[in-house]
């Protein structure tokens, strides 16, 4: 099986539609964090000495990880500018896609990140880039970078998540070759982590491998307490 690259993809629009470029990192992570956070407000029952937590809405969803650049030749695939080994383009490229600030749209690049059943529509909020190994001449030919996203839904989405009892979260999907469950998740909800339960819900064991033809249910999920 070959090996499947972690995919950095840069779109102009906040639909997911315009791609920009794409990135694929020269070795995956190791590993990565998702981290997930809901909002309370507290609030003071009236002649209540005590305070309870009151639910506000669903907070900031994080995805981070470290990337390796590297010019030395150790690394297969790493791509060769002429005889140099400075990682400086591979930066330049990774950084113009998720980093740099883009004119048109007077903002940068929303991004997708995709990798086995991680496929995350997100904006770059942090890049920390280090340096590891230089040329005698100081040239740096090595470096490590810590990424953090943040999810991003576009006020659509929001919208389908504000009624869990829409029928536009409510699917029954006809397979297609090369379909998998996490890919029909995102599609259908934006997000690619209710994929167990939908798995439970149709009573597979598998997720990758799905036989054309057949029909899923892709029901309401809740996104919030009720």
């Amino acid at each position: 099986m070959a090996l499947t690259k972690l995919r950095v993809v840069a779109f102009s629009d906040n639909k997911f539609t315009k791609v920009v470029g794409t990135y694929d990192v020269l070795v995956n992570p190791d590993t990565y964090a998702h981290n997930y956070s809901i909002q309370y407000n507290d609030a003071t029952g009236q002649g209540k000495n005590g305070t309870f937590t009151q639910f506000r809405r669903m907070g900031e969803e994080t995805v981070s990880f470290k990337i390796t650049f590297d010019g030395t030749g150790i690394v297969p695939g790493a791509p060769a500018e002429g005889n140099s080994t400075s990682v400086k383009p591979q930066i330049d490229k990774f950084r113009n896609l998720i980093f740099k600030y883009n004119g048109e749209k007077h903002r940068p690049n929303f991004v997708m990140l995709k990798w086995g059943t991680l496929l995350f529509k997100c904006q770059l909020k942090t890049l920390a880039l280090k340096y590891t190994l230089f040329t005698p001449e100081g040239e740096p030919v090595r470096a490590e970078a810590d990424v953090l996203f943040f999810g991003y839904t576009s006020p659509t989405d929001l919208e389908k998540q504000a009624n869990n009892s829409s029928p536009d979260m409510s699917h029954l999907v006809t397979v297609q070759a090369g379909d998998t469950l996490p890919l029909l998740c995102y599609r259908i909800y934006g997000t690619s982590v209710p994929y167990a339960q939908v798995a439970r819900v149709n009573g597979l064991t598998g997720f990758r491998r799905l036989e054309p033809g057949t029909e899923l249910l892709f029901p309401p999920i809740r996104t919030s307490p009720a």
